[in-house]
Parts: C-alpha cells; structure tokens; sequence
C-alpha cells in the first residue's frame, strides 16, 4: 500500500472517529512531519536555476501548494551547509526557508520561532541551485506548529482560524504541544504540522494522531 492511500485511510478514520460519541474527549487530528523546505519567489528561482526556469511539480500538497522536484543546497555561517533541501511551489511573494532547531545549529544560525510568512527581522542564510547562488538578508524560521482545517472541521472542533490550542500526542511519550496555531480554509484537508526535532522528541510518525485538548 502507497503512502498516499495510507494517508487517506488515516483520514477517513479520523473523521469517522471524531463524528462519534469519543469526539467528546477532544478532536483528533494526523500528523504530518514536516521537513525542512523552501519558498521561492520567481525571481530567486530564476538566480538559482537560471533565466526563465519554472518549477516542475513532484507531488502535489494541501492549500494549492506541491512538492517540486527542484533541490537546494543552503549555506548558513562559517559556510557550514545541509545539502537537498526540496523547494516547495508555486512561487511566492518573499523567499522563505524553514528549517528545524537542529537544522539551525548546524548552519550556525539563530532561527526565530515564527509563522510561515512572518519573515522580518529573522535569520539570513544562502541558497545554492545548479545555475547560481542567492543570500537572503532575512527569511529563515523555524515554523510554528499550527493544524491546518477546513471550515466543517473547525466547527466540528469548536475553534477559529488563528486560534492557538494545546495538543496532546497521547503515546508512551505523552507529550503536550502549546501555542498550536489554527488555520482554517477551504482548501485545507486536516492535519497538524510539526518538525522532524518535535516528532522525533515525542515518538510521532507521519499518519500518526493527536487529540485537540478541550
């Protein structure tokens, strides 16, 4: 069974689940694992991969976006760098790196925990592609962990976009996730995003589920 079928059996559980009489305990919602990545704007694509270079699509992603099949190497102090970094699209506005802590203490580099897109004032950091080399004086995070939903689901859970809940991964572990921020659309299917350091730190695997905390 392919990965895809296995999230969309994850899926259908879930929804199954919290349309039952459990759902009184909390709203679960799968987790996907996300790794470092990057958002680029056209112009950046083009210094990376040369002139009048798109995109080429791998796999396609929640909210519009898709996994490309283009790779970055990036560069922080002292050159230190972590190579194959996957640059997800369509293009964007402002370039955008996120990475996790671990990631960050081997570039060298201090990351502030932000939500995707807040990139003032955060740390810089260079991108090298086949064609060229890009330094960004700012756009490095660390993404906050947020849960993306649609509408229906929101309801169901009985929150609001931009709401910020607490999460409980209620495994041998037994971590709780604070400051968990809510983003509600309609293009959105539910799932939680965290980091490879978080999941790792409380033994969650991609597929796996958390419960919203009443």
């Amino acid at each position: 069974m392919d990965t895809n079928n296995i999230e969309l059996i994850t899926k259908l559980v879930v929804e199954a689940i919290n349309k039952s009489e459990t759902s009184k305990h909390g709203f679960l919602v799968p987790v996907g694992v996300s790794a470092r990545h990057v958002h680029l704007t056209q112009e950046h694509v083009e210094v990376l991969f040369g002139p009048g270079y798109q995109l080429t699509k791998k796999k396609d992603l929640m909210g519009g976006q898709f996994a490309s099949n283009e790779q970055v190497t990036l560069v922080g102090l002292k050159l230190r760098a972590i190579e194959n970094v996957r640059i997800l699209g369509p293009v964007r506005k402002a370039s955008q790196v996120e990475v996790s802590a671990t990631d960050a203490l081997k570039l060298g580099i201090k990351a502030p925990v932000r939500e995707s897109g807040d990139i003032a004032g955060s740390a810089p950091i260079a991108l090298v592609g086949p064609k060229g080399a890009l330094y960004l004086k700012e756009g490095c995070i660390i993404a906050m962990r947020h849960i993306h939903m649609s509408p229906q689901d929101a309801m169901a859970a009985g929150v609001n976009n931009g709401d910020v809940v607490s999460v409980k991964a209620d495994n041998e572990r037994g971590t709780v996730f604070n400051h968990v921020k809510i983003r509600v659309d309609d293009s959105f299917t539910l799932e939680m995003h965290i980091d490879t350091d978080e999941a790792n730190a409380a033994k969650i695997a991609q597929g796996d589920t958390v419960t919203i905390l009443k």
